[in-house]
């Protein structure tokens, strides 16, 4: 099966550019496919210095339903933003104002990449931070999902004039370029003696996947199989569990319900899921999370994303009303979302 692999490097343009994050495109684009990859064949999708953030999240998406093996490597720096102080990837036209609106939050990535089996799935990253954030990740380490196999380091401000090298990617860059892609873990090591002066003041990430007993395995197989219903069987048991467990609002409860609105989703079933989604984000506001915490505007957005893609127009205009009352308490990052529902459900209820 052919592999998938994503090359994004960003920084900003202008003062705030910590690190020359495209600077290590050239050499990572020598290296053949397949070794990026490490499968026979492979399709590359280079991102140089993004300007939007949802144009990264649509790449980012498209890579994470192919269904081969994926490799991630990301070069380029983190920045918090101002009002929930979460890790995000800065892009071409972050600044330190604009990064809720600019720059790609970090937990987009961990949430694409959540349904992918154990094992078929490796990120590469290449990240400095700025102080405010260097401090936040060593209180709280960087997540990029349970699923995914994790390599690389997050550089310290540097202190010093002029902007840092992405030395890890550009070893790793250097030595695939042998032709000889090594086990994931001894490519990592390669890397960091080459660059082991930094490495020494450098967060180190190194996170293997779960082994194959996990429930997410048996689920991605399943629908890789093309056997939906079967998947979302799985998940309900393992929701309706959590529920007896921990209650519908636990983390453990939410999860599994996220997993069967994205399975929903998989099937192309674009009604069930947005309903899914719409009670996800339903009992997360019950529960008391704010309008924009992270998981609340990922399961409205997601609801409003699946709304846009119902064909039947009559489903649309049932669930279309409950949208754009979420909408209203949980306005997301995008601008004009709200009057995009109101709009498309004006259409709806014209067309009757």
């Amino acid at each position: 099966m052919p592999g998938t692999v994503l090359l994004l490097a960003a920084s900003p343009v202008g003062r705030g550019r910590l690190v020359d994050a495209a600077g290590v495109l050239p050499v990572l684009a020598a290296v053949a496919p397949a070794v990026l990859s490490g499968t026979d064949t492979a399709n590359v999708v280079e991102l140089a210095d993004p300007l939007e953030p949802q144009a990264v999240l649509t790449r980012l998406r498209a890579a994470a339903a192919a269904p081969g093996p994926l490799t991630v490597y990301i070069t380029g720096q983190l920045h918090l933003d101002r009002r929930q102080h979460q890790p995000h990837l800065a892009l071409a036209r972050t600044a330190p104002a604009t990064v809720r609106y600019t720059a790609l939050p970090w937990h987009w990535i961990r949430e694409e990449l959540r349904l992918r089996s154990a094992g078929a799935t490796a990120l590469f990253v290449d990240l400095h931070a700025d102080a405010e954030t260097w401090q936040y990740l060593a209180r709280q380490p960087l997540d990029s999902g349970r699923t995914s196999a994790v390599y690389g380091r997050i550089a310290p401000p540097s202190g010093r004039r002029g902007l840092a090298e992405p030395s890890y990617m550009k070893a790793v860059a250097t030595l695939l370029r042998s032709g000889h892609r090594p086990p994931l873990e001894q490519l990592h090591q390669q890397a960091l003696a080459r660059i082991a002066d930094e490495a020494a003041t450098n967060i180190l990430l190194t996170a293997r996947p779960p082994q194959s007993g996990d429930p997410h395995a048996a689920l991605s197989a399943a629908v890789q199989a093309g056997r939906h219903g079967e998947a979302d069987g799985l998940a309900a048991g393992h929701e309706q569990a959590a529920v007896r467990a921990c209650g519908p609002a636990s983390d453990e409860a939410l999860h599994w319900a996220e997993v069967r609105a994205d399975l929903a989703m998989f099937a192309g079933d674009a009604a069930r899921s947005c309903r899914a989604w719409l009670r996800v984000a339903g009992v997360r506001l019950a529960a008391g999370q704010a309008p924009d915490a992270p998981a609340v505007e990922a399961a409205v957005d997601r609801a409003h994303h699946q709304w846009s893609c119902i064909r039947d127009t009559a489903r649309a205009r049932e669930l279309g009303p409950a949208l754009a009352e979420l909408r209203l308490r949980v306005p997301g990052r995008r601008q004009g979302a709200l009057e995009n529902v109101q709009r498309h459900l004006r259409q709806l209820q014209a067309a009757q």
